[in-house]
Order: structure tokens, then C-alpha cells, then sequence
């Protein structure tokens, strides 16, 4: 049985394995592969991340729609609403996407910072709403003012008593003179007991950073009404942490908010009428289901928020509220798609014809019994052997540190073993698969990867993050090699170790005569924002894959790798200095003719126009 990568587990019948690729779900069914060719064919090299604007809107359908149902289930009376936190991706080609397929949704936008409530300005369709968290100065606020009487309907959420001190403030300021003024709607963010759980599990609970305590509440309660701004409180807010793998905190969270905003509201908020539940809805990583992300389900999500509020507001005799929410991570999550060529197989330096070995009898006899191991394997003694090879690997490693082979000696070993792992794999496979396991940490490929795991990957390097991985083609033979994939960074922390309780299988690939290709899925939550430029690799290219109406696609905006001076010059480089400094260092050499010059200034102007991604050549397929 060929694995299917866990493409049943995290797919979300986005993806399909159609015989030897894997396919988008949707239209004409493309393969990934045929659209990265498609991409490459227009001189485009490196890695390239594919976005999908239909899976966003497959998201968002799949959240209103889950909302409306329970709300018709448990005859809710208050509206659902979602915003999307742009923290989670601000890149425009994702946005600009994002407010097109979500029109129809009065779909808004969440910003973080000033620049993103910026964007949110300038982006969210009339009507929708905005939701600004965060710490907030006096600046900030003040654009929140100028969006609101511009006609946006937005909503400032409290952190802190400073900061509704500086929101009565700008309020005085710009009321000053007039009958009337437009204010921003006020939410509350409360800091609950409640917290959840996972890497993000300090997003709520007490010690949280963000929030009111319910001192602070009541104080920030009695500043609206002194100040006569009680009826733009609307909202109250609370987020008790990215990515909850359990539903039981968010239902403990839900009763606690649902109290407080039952509470605000019998002692006179009459228009607080919406409680926001943050973001948290967690997407299934995984790629082995004992290893699930999450123990729910998007109903279960949905039909929880919907009937514990509900139960709530019924108790206490109070509106039953409209419900926001701020799933970043669920709607973008699934768009984007990495995929990267594999430049190295590290054991393809193996061949059978490096090898160097002395005159029959002056090897040492270990290496000549790996040479007549690997010649008289069989299926019948490939175990034996395999485990007879392994043995001696380490007592030749050994003797080489004490010094009793030769380089050459060691060279042969490598050559020798490696060769007959693979013989080994070819052998074994499938009838004894289980002693393959037994064996993977020991008979591990490394697989050298056009990425960074810095710059993609972020969370894999700074959190542990798994994402799922997979080869685009060659589906339909059986992968052998367990898998170490190494990024090209300069850091041995670039790499995705091989891990045998949930292991990587990947083909055995002669790169030098076919290109293979590895797709990285669920990238396209916080992965592209949080991308660190170490060793100057940047972003990579970025091609927007759309469908018409009858299902048939194309390849729309590309977006290319910066190129080496961009780079350069976002680091605030004087490229212009550089740029003369290279040139004169050619034209004044003494050692060049005016021909050389010529040569030497051309490579390098089209080097500098190139970006910082590695390139190779295949022999049959072109450029990684």
C-alpha cells in the first residue's frame, strides 16, 4: 500500500493523489506539479509558494456557514460575525485575495499595529466591520477616530485603563466645537481565570498580557458613563490562545465572558451587544492520526460557542449577543503551498565506480567483506547482511580514529554501506518493511532542499512546528529512503530531522537526470510574517493560481524573489557604493584586458539582477 502522506488526515479534500501526482481538488484537477512547471517555464527558479484564493473561500464559506447552521439550530437570535487578524498574513497578494473572495461575507479586517489599521482602512469593504486590539497610543486612537467618521464601523478594544484614558482624550478632541461627533465603537478585552492550552496557553489565564480584571472593568464601566460614552461600549473581547488543540478551555472561557458581559449589560450598557471569542480554531497538522492537532471538530466548535452563550444570556435575562470571531490561522492556513526542488541526495556520491579499492588482500579485511556483502546479497540474506554492514561501518569508523586505515579505507566504507542500504531497501521492501523500520535512524537519506527554514518554516525552527511535507510526483511507486531534509542555510539548525515515530518517506531520485519536488503544505499562517532573512534569503517567488468559472486555471500574478541588491538596500546598503565599488574593482584591474572587463562586468550585472536562491542544472530538466 502506497502512503498517501497523511493527505487524508490534514488534506481537507483540498489536495487528491491522482496517480503518480498530487491534485488540486477543485476545477480541472491540475497537478502542483504541472503548475510549478508552468511557473518555472516562465524563467522563474528556486522555490515558489502557490497560493489558492478558492481555498480561502472554501474557509470562509466553511465558516459562516457552520456559524448560521448552529445558530438556526438553537434559534440564536444574536448575528455571527468574523474578522480576519491581519498578524497572521499581511502580504498584499494574500489580502487582496482575501477581500475579494470574502465580499459577499461583510468579511473585516483586525489590525494588530498602526500600519496594519492602515491597511485595514484603506482595504475593508464599506459596511464590514474592524476590530483594532493591542496596545494602542494616542496616534493610534486617533486614526481609529478618523476611521470611523470616515465611515467605517470600527470597533477599538480596551487593553488597558491608560489607554480609555487616551481614548476619552482624542474623543474630547475631536468633539470639540460640535454638536456631534462619530466615535469608534469601545470593546473590553477581559483577562480571564480561563486559559488554554498548547504553546499559546498564555494568551489567557491571569498572568496574561493583554486584558482588564474585573476591577479594572468596573473602572473602566463608571469612566464610559461619567464621560457619556457608555453607549459606544459594544463589544466584549477575550482570546485565550492560537491554535487550541481542546475544546474544554474555550467552553470554560465562554462561560466566564458570557457572565461578564451579562453582568455590564443589566447595570445599564444597552448597546454592548456582541461578545468577540478571539481566534484559536486549530488546523490539523499532522500527518499521523495519533498525533492529532486538535479533538474537535469545526461543528463542535461552532455549536459549543453558539448554545453556551446562548445558555447564558437566557440565565441572566440579557440580549443574546452577537458573536465575533478572529480565526486567522483556519482561514488562511491552508492557501499556500511551498514547493522547493531537492538540489542533493547526499548518498548519490556513492557509486559503485568511486570506489578505490587496493589489490585483493591489502584491504583491510573488513572493507573486503563489505565489498563481498554487498556483492552476494540476496533477497534470502539481505537482513543478515544488512545488519553485518552496519556493524562493520562502525568498527572501520572506529579504526580510522585510531588510526590503523587510510582515507581511502573510510572512503571505500561509505561507498560500500551505502551501497548496500540501498540494495538492502530495494531487497526488503515491501516483505520485510518492519525490519526497515527497526533500521530508519541508521538508513537515513539526506535530502538537500532550495529553502530556508528560517525564512518558510519559521514555527518548524523556533516552535517545533510540524508541517505537512510531501513529494509532488512519483506517487504511484513506493518511497524507500527515510527522510532528513536539510535546507540551504548556513546553519545546521535548517533542517527537519527525521523522526521515526512519525517518519518521512521520500523516493530515490537521481537529481542529475530529473528534477524532484517537494511540496510544504498549511503554510500560509504567520510562516510568510514571521520569516527571518537569515543568510540573506528572502521571500520566495510567489505565483496566485486562479480558476474561472468553468473550473479551468491559470497562473496569475507572480510575484519574484527580491533580487541581490533589493536586498541589499533593505538593510539600508548603500547599493549605489556598491555598485560602483564592483565595478571599479574590475575596470582598474591591471590584470584584466578591456575583453575580460567586458565578460567579468556582464556575469556580474547578471548575477546582481538574480535572486539569493541556489541554481543548478539538470541534465534533462532545466534549473532548480
Amino acid at each position: 500500500m502506497k502512503p498517501d502522506y497523511g493527505l487524508s488526515i490534514w488534506g481537507e479534500e483540498n489536495f487528491v493523489i491522482q496517480g503518480d501526482t498530487v491534485n488540486v481538488a477543485f476545477g480541472d484537477r491540475p497537478s502542483l506539479l504541472e503548475i510549478t512547471r508552468a511557473v518555472r517555464e516562465r524563467g522563474y527558479r528556486g522555490p515558489v509558494l502557490l497560493r489558492f484564493p478558492h481555498l480561502i473561500r472554501k474557509q470562509l464559506d466553511t465558516l459562516f456557514e457552520t456559524f448560521e447552521k448552529a445558530r438556526e439550530e438553537f434559534s440564536y437570535k444574536g448575528e455571527f460575525h468574523a474578522v480576519f487578524p491581519l498578524k497572521v498574513n499581511q502580504y498584499p497578494s494574500f489580502v487582496h485575495s482575501l477581500i475579494s473572495v470574502s465580499r459577499e461575507r461583510n468579511y473585516g479586517l483586525e489590525a494588530g499595529s498602526k500600519a496594519e489599521l492602515i491597511i485595514a482602512m484603506a482595504l475593508t469593504p464599506p459596511g464590514a466591520p474592524i476590530t483594532v486590539n493591542g496596545f494602542k497610543d494616542k496616534e493610534m486612537i486617533a486614526l481609529a477616530f478618523i476611521a470611523a467618521q470616515s465611515g467605517h464601523k470600527i470597533i477599538v478594544t480596551i487593553e488597558g485603563i491608560n489607554e480609555l484614558e487616551t481614548i476619552i482624550e482624542v474623543h474630547r478632541e475631536f468633539s470639540e466645537g460640535k454638536e456631534t461627533s462619530v466615535a469608534p465603537g469601545i470593546g473590553m478585552r477581559v483577562r480571564l481565570h480561563s486559559s488554554g492550552v498548547g504553546a499559546w496557553a498564555k494568551s489567557g489565564g491571569f498572568g496574561s498580557k493583554f486584558g482588564l480584571t474585573s476591577t479594572e472593568l468596573l473602572e473602566a464601566y463608571e469612566m464610559l458613563r461619567s464621560e457619556g460614552l457608555i453607549d459606544n461600549l459594544e463589544m466584549i473581547h477575550f482570546h485565550i490562545g492560537s491554535q487550541m488543540g481542546e475544546i474544554g478551555p474555550l467552553k470554560k472561557a465562554l462561560r466566564e465572558a458570557g457572565n461578564i458581559y451579562a453582568e455590564l449589560k443589566r447595570r445599564g450598557a444597552e448597546n454592548l451587544n456582541a461578545i468577540n471569542i478571539g481566534g484559536g480554531l486549530a488546523v490539523e497538522y499532522s500527518q499521523h492520526r495519533p498525533e492529532a492537532d486538535r479533538n474537535y471538530s469545526i461543528k463542535e466548535f461552532a455549536n459549543d460557542v453558539v448554545f453556551t452563550i446562548q445558555e447564558i444570556a437566557r440565565q441572566k435575562g440579557v440580549r443574546e449577543p452577537d458573536i465575533f470571531t478572529e480565526s486567522g490561522r483556519f482561514v488562511a492556513a491552508s492557501h499556500s503551498v511551498l514547493v522547493a526542488p531537492v538540489l542533493e541526495l547526499f548518498s548519490q556520491e556513492y557509486h559503485e565506480r568511486s570506489l578505490r579499492l587496493k589489490e585483493r588482500g591489502k584491504n583491510p579485511p573488513l572493507v573486503e567483506e563489505l565489498h563481498d556483502l554487498y556483492r552476494a546479497m540476496g533477497r534470502s540474506n539481505a537482513r543478515e547482511y544488512l545488519h553485518d554492514a552496519l556493524d562493520h561501518m562502525e568498527s572501520l569508523l572506529t579504526l580510522f580514529d585510531l588510526g590503523y586505515i587510510d582515507l581511502e579505507d573510510r572512503s571505500n566504507t561509505e561507498i560500500l554501506v551505502n551501497l548496500i542500504v540501498k540494495k538492502a531497501i530495494r531487497l526488503l521492501e515491501p516483505e520485510d518493511s518492519r525490519e526497515l523500520k527497526r533500521l530508519q535512524n541508521r538508513i537515513q537519506e539526506k535530502y538537500l532542499v532550495n529553502f530556508s527554514i528560517f525564512q518558510s518554516l519559521p514555527d518548524l525552527w523556533g516552535l517545533g512546528q510540524h508541517f505537512p511535507v510531501m513529494p509532488l510526483h512519483h506517487l504511484s511507486r513506493r518511497p524507500t529512503r527515510p527522510a532528513c531534509i536539510w535546507d540551504i542555510t548556513c546553519d545546521s539548525d535548517g533542517e527537519i530531522a527525521f523522526d521515526p515515530e512519525a517518519p518521512l518517506l521520500l523516493h530515490d531520485i537521481d537529481v542529475e537526470e530529473e528534477e524532484y519536488f517537494l511540496g510544504f503544505f498549511l503554510t500560509g499562517a504567520y510562516q510568510e510574517v514571521l520569516g527571518m532573512r537569515h543568510n540573506l534569503f528572502t521571500h520566495p517567488t510567489e505565483a496566485v493560481v486562479e480558476f474561472d468559472e468553468a473550473g479551468a486555471w491559470e497562473i496569475g500574478e507572480i510575484i519574484e524573489a527580491q533580487k541581490l541588491l533589493d536586498v541589499l538596500e533593505d538593510l539600508d546598503y548603500d547599493t549605489g557604493l556598491i555598485d560602483r565599488r564592483l565595478k571599479s574593482l574590475i575596470e582598474d584591474s591591471t590584470q584584466l584586458d578591456e575583453s575580460q572587463k567586458r565578460d567579468l562586468l556582464g556575469k556580474l550585472y547578471l548575477y546582481l539582477s538574480e535572486n539569493s536562491y541556489l541554481k543548478t542544472v539538470q541534465s534533462n530538466e532545466g534549473k532548480a
